[in-house]
Parts: structure tokens; C-alpha cells; sequence
């Protein structure tokens, strides 16, 4: 049942992943000016002549980025057509939709009028909740027809908390990004102290950036705490629902994971690798809290 939408569907959610990378990629190797201040073309040039590496990476991401556009906006209107039976189709695509447009034009106002700091870090979060819609919007394409679908009967405590959870586990992303566009990303050495204390000295001249980075530290660990209880929460009352057994458990997974490649920076003799792999990784984390936030909000069937 609906095997093309299934087959598009998985190359929209792999597009949307380089996408994300890419994006990642312009910012970690400082490519934002690749192509001067204009848009959508080159230094005013459809395709540059003799480009700089930094041009290849700008450049490449804002073409894949336009024909991901079409790819979603296909994506979206097909789900709605096969799949507005479904609660959560409608939202999802819409979502889809608005968040790829507004990550395209967010870019474009960077180019060509430039952003603060706190603005330009929620580039990549919009880019996360885009393509978080459409692996979503995916995931129904796969469970229409089937039995079974995951509607999860769990207490509101449980349901209240996962809210929580997913939208922190946002703030977080953005945390991550204003180190980044804030230069703060060597602010702090060593782990797990910070500078070799508990509490870092926040003045001088790099005291703001020390304040950003520790306060992204700090983020992330109440973040994996907070996953952690969710995990436990899950394993002691809903072992029952396999769907949130192996979410919650991926989850924890994700989030050490995230934590060794964030420490990793710090260490590594390259830092592209694993500056992008922290990206991957915090990503795959928002996109399965957004699968459990939605199945948890189904109602079971009767």
C-alpha cells in the first residue's frame, strides 16, 4: 500500500538528512560567505567559475537545499492526497512545508542582509524540526493499512513529562547551534570540567563565550538525565508497548552517543568528523522524542 509514497518518502527523509548536514558542514567550516552576498546565485554567477572550496560547500548546499524544496513540497501534498485519513497527516505536511521555507529564507536573509548570532543558531533547528516532519510523515506512509498501529494507553504524568522532554531536548539543539555561531565552541577545555573547575570563571574577554559554552554543558546534562528517568519510567510501567521500550532505549543510546562526540571535539586532531556526527546524532535524538510525543498522543482504538 502506497509503495511509491513509501519509496519518495525515504528519499525526501535522506535529502533532508544531507540537507541538514550540509547546513552543518557550512557553518563548522565557516563557508557561510562561500558565495558572497548574493542569492540565490554565486557572486551573481549561476554556476562560479574557478570556486573556492568554501563557494563548492555554500554553493552545493543551497542547490540541494532548493531541489529538497520541490522534493517536500511533492512529499506533502502526496501525503495529503493518500493519507488525510490519518489525525496527523495534515499538521506534519504543513509543517514540513513551512519549517523547509523558512530555513530557505532564513539562509537567504543571512546572505544578503546578515543575522545576529541568536538568530543564525536557529537555523539549525529549524532544519531539525523539518526533517523530523518528514521522516514522520514516512513513518505513516509505512503504518497505513497495517494493524497495530502504536496508540500507547499511559498516565498523563507520563504523557506531560514526554512534552517537557521534546521540547527541551530543542532548547538543547539551540544551545548547541549559539555555541557554534558564537565561537564558544573551545571556550571550555577539558571534561568534565570546564577550564579545570566546577564552575567556570565567566569574565574577561572570553567570559561570555565560557558562560555559553558551560551553559550548553549544563543543558546537555539535564537533558540525558531527563531521558535516563524517561527510560527507567518506561521500562518499569510500559513493557508492554515495544514501540516505547525501543524509542526510550534508542533515546539513551543517542544521547551518550551525542556526549562522546561532543567531548570528542575537544580532543580530536580533526574537528569536521566528529563536529558533524554530534549534529547527526542530536538530530536522530529530536526526530524519535517527536515519534514518541506523537504516538503517545494517539487515542487507542476502541
Amino acid at each position: 500500500m502506497n509503495k511509491g509514497l513509501k519509496i519518495f518518502g525515504l528519499f525526501a527523509s535522506f535529502g533532508m538528512l544531507i540537507v541538514l548536514l550540509q547546513g552543518a558542514l557550512v557553518t563548522k567550516t565557516g563557508s557561510a560567505d562561500g558565495c558572497g552576498a548574493t542569492w540565490p546565485l554565486c557572486f551573481g554567477e549561476f554556476m562560479p567559475e574557478n570556486p573556492a572550496v568554501e563557494t563548492i560547500i555554500e554553493y552545493s548546499h543551497r542547490l540541494w537545499s532548493g531541489l529538497m524544496g520541490i522534493v517536500i513540497i511533492i512529499l506533502a501534498i502526496w501525503s495529503w492526497k493518500k493519507l488525510s485519513h490519518l489525525r496527523e497527516t495534515k499538521f506534519l505536511a504543513l509543517m514540513a512545508v513551512l519549517f523547509i521555507m523558512f530555513q530557505g529564507l532564513m539562509g537567504a536573509g543571512a546572505v544578503i542582509w546578515g543575522n545576529s548570532d541568536i538568530v543564525l543558531a536557529l537555523h539549525f533547528g529549524i532544519s531539525t524540526i523539518s526533517f523530523a516532519s518528514v521522516v514522520l510523515l514516512n513513518v505513516l506512509a509505512f503504518e497505513d493499512g497495517k494493524r497495530g498501529i502504536p496508540a500507547p494507553v499511559i498516565s498523563k504524568g507520563y504523557r506531560l513529562y514526554t512534552f517537557i522532554v521534546f521540547i527541551y531536548s530543542y532548547l538543547v539543539i539551540y544551545t548547541g547551534a549559539y555555541v557554534k555561531h558564537t565561537e564558544a565552541t573551545y571556550a571550555c577545555t577539558g571534561f568534565p570540567l570546564c577550564n579545570g573547575e566546577i564552575i567556570p570563571t565567566m569574565t574577561g574577554s572570553l567570559g561570555f563565550q565560557t558562560a555559553v559554552h558551560f551553559s550548553h554543558r549544563v543543558s546537555a546534562y539535564l537533558l540525558t538525565l531527563m531521558i535516563l528517568i524517561l527510560t527507567i519510567w518506561t521500562l518499569r510501567k510500559y513493557t508492554h508497548y515495544l514501540s516505547l521500550v525501543w524509542t526510550s532505549i534508542a533515546a539513551v543510546l543517542l544521547i551518550i552517543v551525542q556526549i562522546v562526540a561532543g567531548v570528542s571535539i575537544l580532543y580530536a586532531d580533526t574537528y569536521l568528523t566528529p563536529a558533524l556526527f554530534h549534529a547527526l546524532t542530536i538530530t536522530l535524538l529530536f526526530t524519535i522524542l517527536a515519534y514518541i510525543t506523537m504516538i503517545i498522543t494517539r487515542k487507542p482504538a476502541s
